[in-house]
């Protein structure tokens, strides 16, 4: 694994998470989430597009999050694919479930007749071995002593961006 680190002074990484509507043929994003490296958070559900009909119950056990609070709250997929473009432009994101987040992602963005306006990497990049080897348990405690009850994509992008940083100090 490359041992590429983020060029900000703290060491921390964007980090971006998505949930979904399962994880099979025909599913699609339902929530994403961001932090970045000064504290910065991003959250918004998305409103599914009308061909968007899997819904698996197992993944809405996980995330708790109901398609009609989607269909009445949802942003609309260009909105978001923006705003994401916005916020993100010219970064380098990393996410935990890359080969999952990065069709989701082409999904949204297909929907939306748009390009990302930043690039999607693995988290593993930022890591050497050593790191990897404990990365989820650092994670699971991470995870344990942030005490978030939700799990959703700003939270979850949270734990993932301070494991990172937790398993470089050697934690």
């Amino acid at each position: 694994m490359a041992n590429a680190r983020p060029p900000d002074p703290a060491g921390l990484p964007w980090v971006l998470d998505v949930e979904a509507s399962g994880f099979g043929r025909g599913s699609y994003p339902i929530e994403v989430g961001f932090v970045g490296p000064a504290g910065e958070v991003g959250c918004t559900l998305i409103q599914p597009e009308t061909d968007w009909t899997s819904w698996d119950p197992a993944a809405a056990r996980i995330h708790g999050i109901a398609r009609e609070l989607l269909l009445m709250h949802g942003k609309p997929v260009d909105v978001v694919a923006r705003l994401l473009n916005e916020q993100l432009a010219g970064q380098v994101v990393y996410c935990d479930a890359w080969a999952h987040d990065y069709v989701w992602l082409a999904r949204l963005f297909d929907a939306a007749d748009m390009a990302p306006a930043f690039r999607l990497c693995d988290l593993r990049e930022l890591l050497v071995q050593d790191e990897l080897d404990r990365f989820d348990a650092v994670r699971e405690r991470v995870r344990r002593d942030l005490a978030s009850p939700r799990h959703r994509a700003s939270a979850d992008a949270r734990v993932l961006q301070l494991s990172v940083a937790a398993v470089r100090r050697g934690g």
